[in-house]
């Protein structure tokens, strides 16, 4: 059998990936604090007929040898941490992150996530929590009787009550997160991300120092995806499935060929 068959093979897989990273990018143009993903490729093993530095017949040192690929593979998927544009929403609870950072989210299992989507709202307890009702760590009580809230650059968040219209109340401080390694974070949906060993341990600060980046209040943080990047990467992995695919294609007629030649 032809090695150019399992070969050529490999290239269609790895461009379908491609094509399925690009369709969940697309997708998620919309959601709010998304991080689009990149398909990372590695060459497979090589079968090596003659390797570079051998002598040949003559004596003489080779130059270069013969060493013929098997394929390729995909080595990583990528999340991509740059920013998105910043859309004005209006709402007082509304919070994006200008920089570095995670907000930190408590999970009903007990452990922790971390996002970028500071879409928070008080729930009925007065507790600020996620569109899932999964509560924002440090926790931060909004009163009942709140009239307005301001939240600070530095995550500061103060409210004027009905009970104390003339006084400015702070409630609590919005803290960040950080990892070494932000790309070994596990995606968990719903906007969410899993600390893993290889993204290192969090580190948690206060907006605006040591490297955290600041919090802007009635704002949130929209995806990544550049819709041009991606349907230029959706061209391009289509016509590399294309090629790969008439490599096998060539593959089956000289097969055939060979096969004709004994009839």
């Amino acid at each position: 059998m032809m090695k150019s068959l399992f070969t050529a093979a490999t290239g269609m897989l790895a461009n379908q990936t491609v094509v399925d990273t690009t369709a969940n990018n697309l997708a998620n143009v919309d959601t709010t604090g998304f991080k689009r993903s990149e398909v990372q490729f590695q060459d497979l093993l090589y079968q090596t007929v003659r390797a570079p530095g051998t002598q040949g017949a003559t004596g003489y040192e080779v130059p270069t040898g013969i060493q013929i690929g098997s394929g390729v593979r995909t080595a990583a998927i990528t999340k991509v941490f740059t920013e998105g544009v910043e859309e004005n929403t209006g709402n007082n609870y509304d919070v994006a992150i200008q920089g570095q950072g995670f907000f930190q989210i408590l999970l009903p299992s007990g452990e922790f996530a971390y996002t970028r989507d500071g879409t928070f709202r008080p729930n009925s307890t007065g507790q600020l929590v996620t569109a899932d009702g999964y509560m924002l760590q440090p926790p931060i009580n909004v009163p009942i009787d709140t009239l307005d809230v301001t939240i600070g650059t530095d995550g500061t968040v103060s409210v004027i009550t009905g009970s104390n219209p003339t006084q400015t109340v702070i409630v609590g401080n919005i803290a960040l997160t950080r990892f070494p390694n932000p790309s070994g974070l596990a995606s968990e949906g719903r906007n969410l991300f899993a600390q893993t060993t290889g993204s290192g341990s969090p580190l948690q600060g206060i907006p605006g120092a040591q490297g955290f980046g600041v919090l802007q209040q009635g704002f949130l943080e929209l995806s990544n995806v550049q819709v041009v990047t991606e349907m230029i990467g959706l061209i391009t992995a289509q016509r590399a499935f294309e090629a790969s695919q008439r490599a096998v294609l060539t593959s089956d007629e000289m097969l055939r060929t060979s096969n004709d030649m004994i009839r």
